[in-house]
């Protein structure tokens, strides 16, 4: 099925539409010479003004259907009887042959009232109206219909402006048209290419593609497109591979760098937004290197094309492209009319002579070009109508298949026909008067008569236009622009190899809706989407890192780390897990946290309670000896009622350390710290009484202290022991009943098992016990020292001194190994600071005593006890 928009862009007809007092024309032009200059459509700006001496080949047909698009427009809109009710419409056209400089000449001669200056249709014979005679020439109102390219549609806009006359284009398509300051006059029925560039953003991150090579043509059109591109995608992980453009003027060495950086890059989808003439030689640059597996998204301009569906040469590379294309609509009844149309029923229509000449190889009539035509000189020799035979009047365009009689999608066509109607409803709103016998002086703000209106007054009411189809749409212009419509389309490769066009969406607006199922992808029919991305979405679990000095599409997949999640694939960074949760394995869920605390049941604290039950069991064991020995020298020469209460105290400090085994709670967090501090404080107060009484007993021997023994007996020194306990036993007591330790998740260490703990409110009130028995410790240390020489065989004091060496060694090794232990393991560094100190205590100051009393009795006696 043959498309309409190859014809279209390489031949185009500028459309100057004069609207006369009582009827409205459009006119068209002949198709320019392929290659010569001339408009394209999307917003060319390749037109130019000097053409020199340029020759036209002779009707296109394509451009000609839009001709009768326009005159078949006229005559439904003659025929109604509720649109212009009374009024006829009718048209000069003229030929431009898609130049700038041929269309300035046109719209010149029509706004001037020169309408037999160029080549016209015959004006059909419309009855009097509105008072005015029969036969009576009537006033003239422009209205153009043209400006094909943007470069045209500027230049005629910019002439028209001071004159206020309307000029409407159905194919320039230049956002810079938009722009009501610097063209007041300005109207289409296409739309900007601005919204093109927004649908086919649009279907990019429909479809998931974040990784596109883009070429372009190297003027305003490509360069407009490609950066609306970029700002519609902008924020949704869309990235340009590359950007070739495109210089028509080096379209072959252009067209294989681009095909290079095709087949270089990573990127399988590639978006186009230049002329069909260009895709033409870069599909065939492609073709040489083989590279048929990207799917091409195509711009308007070449997205219908046939001359790029019917090429056989390129359909390997073609097939599969998916592009935005001018909305197609239905014309019902101008398939017939076109097959209807024959020189013997329009005798006048110059155009539709030269079409049967050409068609038929027939002259129907022998009426020489007229010698005052604006129009180029054509190069097909057609002027020489007398080496043609006369037709026989039995030809017919019925059987004819062709570009001019297939309505099978009308696109630009269907702009013509609403270029038409826009006007006609502008001279309808015009025209409409409160009361239709009304004087002329009346009511001018409201009514006009044909022989009165005004350009600006077209140009006002058109403005305003707003009214439904034959189709059924709503039609209506938002400044120069109409909204936007446009059509999905999909090259699909048929059974015979060769390609055809389907319609597979619709984009209104920002509306875009598109049957994915329908659609055949440049992989095959059957295929899933492709993928185009420059790093593979990143599954859950990872997060995405940009790589430095690469497009933010190139990126590397993180895991997330501990305690943060993603749970959707792509994500571009972890979320971090509330403080009870934590991350599982794949940091694709948060899971509760567990609780973990150091319990009996596991290996670590059945081994502390071992050590901790047995330094209680030995300390019962030396208690029970002392018990059994209390007699003999040994124990009685080293204060045997201390030593009972030091052993005492002792195993009160094994205990305790099984209060900081198993699962904190309210009273256990209060008993553990309370037990620890005076169980400590009692044991260190006995030592430091003993060694206390050890000097006393040596400084009594001195002459005048004997009654320095007095201040230190056993009364006193019960009392010092209960003095020094009961200070440690306030501080617990007031810590304990302000702030005291409580049972807490430590959420604040990271890791699925969280460390239940007793946590200190007050670092005060620890501090306070801690530094009680560090003060009394290093007191009896001091003591100890200076008394560890006294002349005695078998003094006590220097058993304490090694004992408080060891006990403050622990408890200074303890801080820095319990601030950087993990959870529980703090726990157990405590434990351990408590049992090995009172091992410590135990073995330096009984173990020699136990030897002696059970392995050495002979030297258990007073008289070796007392030998210097």
């Amino acid at each position: 099925m043959r498309k309409e928009n190859n014809k279209w862009l390489q031949n185009k007809r500028a459309f100057a539409v004069p609207l006369l007092s009582t009827m409205a024309a459009a006119c068209g032009t002949r198709g320019q010479r392929a290659g010569a200059q001339g408009g394209v459509a999307g917003g060319s700006d390749s037109d130019v003004l000097s053409v020199g001496h340029v020759e036209c080949p002779g009707l296109e047909n394509l451009p000609l259907q839009y001709i009768y698009a326009m005159v078949f427009a006229v005559e439904e809109i003659n025929h109604s009887t509720t649109l212009l009710p009374g009024v006829k419409l009718g048209y000069h056209i003229h030929d431009s042959c898609g130049l700038p400089l041929w269309a300035l000449r046109a719209a010149l001669s029509l706004v001037g009232g020169d309408s037999t200056s160029c080549n016209s249709t015959a004006m059909p014979d419309y009855p009097a109206g509105y008072g005015e005679k029969s036969g009576e020439r009537r006033g003239e109102v422009p209205l153009i219909i043209g400006g094909d390219s943007s470069i045209t549609a500027q230049i005629l806009s910019r002439l028209l402006g001071p004159l206020s006359v309307p000029l409407m284009s159905y194919t320039a398509s230049c956002p810079c048209l938009s722009d009501r300051r610097q063209f007041p006059n300005f109207f289409r029925t296409m739309p900007s290419d601005i919204y093109q560039a927004r649908a086919i953003a649009q279907l990019a991150i429909r479809l998931n593609w974040t990784w596109i090579g883009a070429v372009m043509a190297n003027n305003d059109y490509g360069l407009t497109a490609i950066k609306i591109f970029q700002e519609e995608t902008q924020g949704a992980g869309v990235c340009l591979a590359f950007v070739e453009a495109l210089r028509r003027e080096n379209i072959v060495s252009d067209a294989k760098r681009a095909a290079l950086a095709i087949q270089a890059s990573t990127a399988r989808v590639i978006l186009i937004f230049t002329w069909y003439t260009d895709v033409r030689e870069l599909f065939l640059q492609l073709v040489k290197r083989n590279v048929t597996d990207r799917q091409f998204l195509a711009s308007e301009a070449w997205s219908t094309s046939g001359d790029l569906l019917q090429n056989p040469a390129t359909s390997k590379v073609a097939s599969g492209v998916l592009g935005v294309a001018i909305r197609s609509s239905a014309m019902p009844g101008f398939e017939n009319y076109l097959k209807r149309l024959n020189p013997s029923r329009h005798p006048d229509d110059k155009f539709l002579i030269e079409f049967w000449e050409k068609m038929f190889g027939c002259s129907p009539a022998a009426a020489p070009f007229p010698s005052n035509a604006t129009s180029p000189p054509r190069a097909d020799g057609l002027l020489q109508k007398a080496s043609l035979p006369l037709c026989s009047g039995t030809e017919s365009l019925e059987a004819v298949q062709n570009l001019f009689t297939d309505t099978s999608q009308l696109r630009v066509t269907y702009n013509v026909y609403l270029a038409a109607y826009a006007a006609a409803h502008a001279l309808h709103s015009l025209l409409s008067c409160p009361n239709g016998n009304s004087p002329p002086g009346k009511n001018s703000s409201t009514c006009s008569f044909p022989k009165h209106i005004k350009p600006i007054q077209v140009l006002e009411h058109l403005s305003k236009v707003n009214f439904t189809t034959p189709q059924g749409e709503t039609f209506y212009f938002q400044g120069a622009d109409v909204p936007a419509k446009y059509d999905l389309v999909n090259w699909q490769s048929t059974p015979e190899g060769q390609l055809k066009l389907v319609v597979i969406g619709r984009v209104d607006g920002f509306d875009l809706r598109l049957d994915e199922s329908a659609i055949h992808w440049s992989t095959g029919a059957n295929q899933e989407v492709p993928v185009s991305v420059c790093s593979e979405s990143c599954p859950p679990g990872t997060r995405m890192a940009t790589r430095k000095g690469e497009p933010a599409c190139c990126f590397d997949c993180i895991p997330c780390a501990d305690g943060e999640i993603s749970n959707i694939t792509g994500s571009p960074h972890c979320e971090p897990c509330p403080s009870d949760y934590w991350s599982n394995e794949k940091r694709t869920a948060c899971i509760p946290r567990q609780l973990d605390f150091l319990s009996f049941d596991e290996t670590l604290g059945i081994t502390l309670t071992t050590v901790a039950v047995s330094g209680a069991t030995v300390t019962t064991a030396v208690f029970a000896v002392f018990i059994y020995f209390r007699q003999t020298p040994m124990v009685r020469a080293n204060n045997s009622e201390l030593s009972f209460l030091l052993l005492l105290s002792l195993k009160l400090c094994f205990l305790c350390a099984l209060l900081f085994i198993g699962r904190p709670s309210v009273w256990s967090c209060r008993f553990q710290q309370a037990a620890f501090g005076i169980s400590f404080v009692l044991c260190v107060s006995c030592l430091q009484v003993k060694t206390i009484v050890v000097l006393a007993a040596f400084r009594s021997a001195r002459p005048g202290a004997k009654a320095l023994m007095k201040w230190f007996g056993p009364a006193q020194q019960r009392g010092s022991v209960c003095l020094f306990t009961c200070i440690q036993v306030i501080i617990c007591v007031i810590w304990l009943s302000l702030s005291p330790p409580v049972p807490q998740p430590d959420f604040d260490k990271p890791g699925l098992k969280v460390t239940l703990k007793c946590a200190m409110a007050s670092v005060v009130g620890f501090s306070l016990v801690l530094g009680y028995i560090g003060l009394l410790a290093c007191t009896c240390l001091l003591l100890a020292f200076l008394a560890r020489k006294l002349p005695d065989n078998f003094n006590e004091a220097k058993l304490i001194t090694f004992s408080m060496l060891i006990f403050c060694a622990v408890w200074v090794a303890f801080v820095p190994a319990y601030v950087s232990s993990p959870g529980k393991y703090a726990v157990a560094v405590e434990i351990f600071a408590i049992i090995a100190s009172s091992y410590g205590l135990l073995l330096c100051i009984f173990a020699p005593k136990c030897f002696i009393i059970l392995l050495r009795p002979e030297k258990n006696t007073k008289k070796n006890l007392m030998a210097k």
